[in-house]
Formats: C-alpha cells, sequence, structure tokens
C-alpha cells in the first residue's frame, strides 16, 4: 500500500492514497499519539487509529445502506435505487425512481451510480486547468460537486437528501431518521462509533449515520476497484480487441467523438487512473422525458445548474440547462441515460451525440406543421448555453459526425469500462 501524500480537495485533509481506500477523505486525521476522541466528533488520532475508526464506520455504513427500515415505507433502503449488481446505479430502466411511504411518489431525476465518486472536487464556479496539469490560466467553468447538479460537496451531504426526499425515502426530519436508527439492529454499533449519548440529539444520530454512509462509499473494493478491463490494458497487462481500439481512437479524436475533450481517458499526470469524467458541465438538450411525471406541467423544467432542486443559481441564465458530466466507468451497465432517463440505449446515446444537429427530427418531437421542436426541453431562452463542440455544431442536413460502424466501435470501447466483480461471470448474471 503507497504512502504517498495526496491533497483531497473535496475535504481539506492530507492524507496518504492507502487512507483514502479505507475512507478517511471523512475523518479529522493527523498525526497524533492520542487516543481518538469519543463522541460524534473526534478529536486528532493517529494513523493507525484512524484506520481503525474507518474500517468501523465502513462497516457500520454497509448496515445503513442496506437497511429498508429507515425509509418512510419501510421497505426502501439506499440499495434499492443504487444496486451494487449495477454498479450502484437503478437495476430498473425507469426514468426516475418511485419513493415516498407507499413507494408510490416519482423522483424528478435518474439516479446516477455512486461508485468513481471519490475524485469528484468540490463545486467551483471557476475551476482553472490545462490538458497539461501546469499553465492554470484556463477558467473552465462551473466544476465539480455531487448530484447532477452539484449542490453538495461531501459524501455525508449527499446521503442526508435521499434521507429526507419526499420521493425517495421519505422521513420528515432528522430526529425522524434518527428514531429509526435508535431501533435499528445496529444501534449498539453507532453507539460504540458515537459515543453513548449519541442518540440523545437526533441531529447527532443523523450526522452519525451519514458519516457511515460516506465512509463506507469511500471504500475502495465497493466503489472504486479500477479493475476493468481497460485499467488492465493501461497497464499492460490485458488487450483491447481490434474494434474495440477503432473506438478508443474515435472517443479520443477532437473531430470525430470528442468524447475525451470532457471523459477523460488517459492517467492523469501522477499515474492516478482516468476518472472518465472532468467533472464539468455541459447542457446538452436531452429530449424531453414524458415518462417523467413533473413533465406534464408545460411550464415545468430541469434547468440543472440553475434550478429548480438547486437554488444558490436561480436567476443565472448562463447556468441554466448545464448538468455535471458522469463517470463512464460501468456506463454499459445502465438501463438509463441523461439526468432524465430519457435513453435506455448506449448507442442511441452515442447517436444522439453524433447526430443532435444534423438530424434533430430522429430525437426531437414536431410540430403540427411537421417543423422539429428542436431542443424541447429546455426554453429557447437557453440555447446559447448548449454544448457546440464536435460533435455538435453542425447543420440541419450535413453528414453527422460517426458513421454508424464509428458508432459501434465507440461502444464496444464503452464496453471495456466494465468493472471485473460486474462482469457476467463475477455476478452470474
Amino acid at each position: 500500500m503507497t504512502t504517498k501524500i495526496i491533497w483531497l480537495v473535496r475535504s481539506g485533509l492530507t492524507v496518504s492514497r492507502g487512507a483514502v481506500a479505507l475512507g478517511l477523505a471523512l475523518l479529522p486525521l493527523r498525526q497524533s499519539s492520542a487516543a481518538a476522541a469519543a463522541g460524534v466528533h473526534p478529536g486528532p488520532m493517529s494513523r493507525t487509529e484512524a484506520f481503525a475508526r474507518a474500517e468501523t464506520l465502513g462497516a457500520l455504513g454497509r448496515k445503513i445502506f442496506f437497511d429498508p427500515s429507515l425509509s418512510a415505507s419501510g421497505l426502501h433502503a439506499c440499495a434499492s435505487c443504487h444496486d451494487p449488481a449495477r454498479a450502484f446505479s437503478p437495476a430498473s430502466a425507469m426514468p426516475v425512481e418511485m419513493g415516498g411511504e407507499h413507494r408510490d411518489q416519482p423522483g424528478l431525476r435518474a439516479v446516477p451510480t455512486l461508485r468513481y465518486l471519490q475524485s469528484v472536487p468540490s463545486f467551483t464556479e471557476h475551476h482553472y486547468d490545462s490538458e497539461d496539469e501546469g499553465d492554470e490560466s484556463v477558467d473552465n467553468g462551473p466544476t465539480g460537486g455531487l448530484t447532477w447538479d452539484g449542490r453538495v460537496d461531501h459524501g455525508a451531504d449527499q446521503a442526508k437528501i435521499p434521507l429526507l426526499s419526499p420521493f425517495e425515502m421519505g422521513n420528515k426530519d432528522a430526529a425522524e431518521v434518527a428514531a429509526k436508527l435508535q431501533k435499528a439492529a445496529y444501534a449498539d454499533d453507532i453507539k460504540a462509533a458515537f459515543g453513548e449519548t449519541v442518540f440523545d440529539n437526533p441531529k447527532d444520530a443523523f450526522d452519525a449515520a451519514a458519516e457511515a454512509l460516506a465512509t463506507f462509499e469511500q471504500s475502495r473494493p465497493d466503489f472504486y476497484p479500477y479493475s476493468s478491463r481497460y485499467d488492465a490494458f493501461l497497464a499492460g497487462k490485458a488487450t483491447l480487441t481490434a474494434q474495440e481500439l477503432r473506438g478508443r481512437q474515435l472517443f479520443e479524436d477532437p473531430a470525430k467523438g470528442n468524447c475525451s475533450s470532457c471523459h477523460l481517458s488517459e492517467p492523469a499526470n501522477d499515474g492516478e487512473p482516468p476518472q472518465f469524467s472532468d467533472f464539468g458541465f455541459l447542457g446538452l438538450a436531452a429530449p424531453r422525458n414524458m415518462a417523467i411525471p413533473a413533465n406534464n406541467d408545460p411550464n415545468y423544467h430541469d434547468l440543472g445548474l440553475c434550478g429548480p432542486q438547486r437554488t444558490d443559481f436561480a436567476g443565472r441564465s448562463e447556468y441554466c440547462g448545464l448538468f455535471r458530466t458522469p463517470t463512464l466507468r460501468n456506463v454499459a451497465l445502465k438501463k438509463s441515460f441523461f439526468h432524465n432517463g430519457y435513453f435506455h440505449s448506449l448507442r442511441d446515446v452515442v447517436s444522439f451525440y453524433a447526430t443532435r444537429d444534423s438530424d434533430p427530427g430522429r430525437w426531437y418531437p414536431k410540430y403540427s406543421d411537421g417543423t422539429v421542436r428542436k431542443y424541447d426541453d429546455l426554453p429557447q431562452a437557453y440555447w446559447d448555453n448548449l454544448n457546440q463542440d464536435p460533435p455538435f455544431g453542425r447543420k440541419p442536413g450535413d453528414a453527422p459526425a460517426l458513421t454508424d460502424p464509428e458508432i459501434d466501435d465507440i461502444v464496444a470501447f464503452l464496453g471495456t469500462l466494465t468493472d471485473a466483480d460486474l462482469q457476467p461471470e463475477a455476478t452470474g448474471h
């Protein structure tokens, strides 16, 4: 286990890479011989103590993650929407999941994967970076944060959202969650990890559960194993087929797929495996999904960064229609795509990229006179926010950026990003 020191942007802590593997991004780790203080907010810990605490919290978080009793229905666990066999994405093809007390309340967005979130930086409006990680003179704009709109930075804060969402686990407040935790079979584990008085204050118990969940979600074997065939290929331990190699070239070609401009496919300068995301925000204009009940209201639009779920950028028109770029790792396992789950085929997603602007009638509905209702889920006032970089930016009737065989090649390459433990022979599917 390497002890190379890295800076964890999201937590503001300096820890070893091995510590990240045990979830120490969430712990107040400092070199110290003092024993860890008891309670929800322990004091300075030695490295050995911090590793031990991470293992304890990770094990506790795993129990919480799979516990349906924490929901209003008693049937809905974190794992209900984040299936481990699907890279912690939904097992269903529904665009949004159902939750609430009777599991009849539809969500507003597709559920994203929880794998490979460990490198997502804190949200910033102005991310300065460059291709060589040297000249940090280019403002890449909004970057980072968790969820589709980046509105929280830390795993513990993200974990609280579904626990309290009326269309997810449906608890009305932290006290309701704390009461359920106190009745759980692992309540003594919570007290052992956070102190005997942790249930005296419901907020402390709620925070403890969120911290345990976030620590579990930093577990390397579960959440960032980097075990795909592409990882093995980069390490010189596997080969790709001729089609997959063609797909990789097209994926990285700025005049063709240009996918790697946002979905970074090369290792970082420090050797860190590629994350297949730059964590930035883009406007792509996925077609409006009328399978989402909220979209039955013609005045409702999910505008991502500028609302309605994120509120601090309300009225910032330059941010409307932008959503965070997800990782493409394990993308071949997904059953719905984009923030609204409109697409259910990876090939259709790549085809949409290739022909959104050259053949909009293929994707968008038509008015009664036969003209295309282009970008139908984004008000025209925000069309200037749409990405026009290749393969976008073509005119109707132009040749598409990718031919059908080239689309097949890219899809084949994306199949190499599936982790080894999620391959059919590993899962028994």
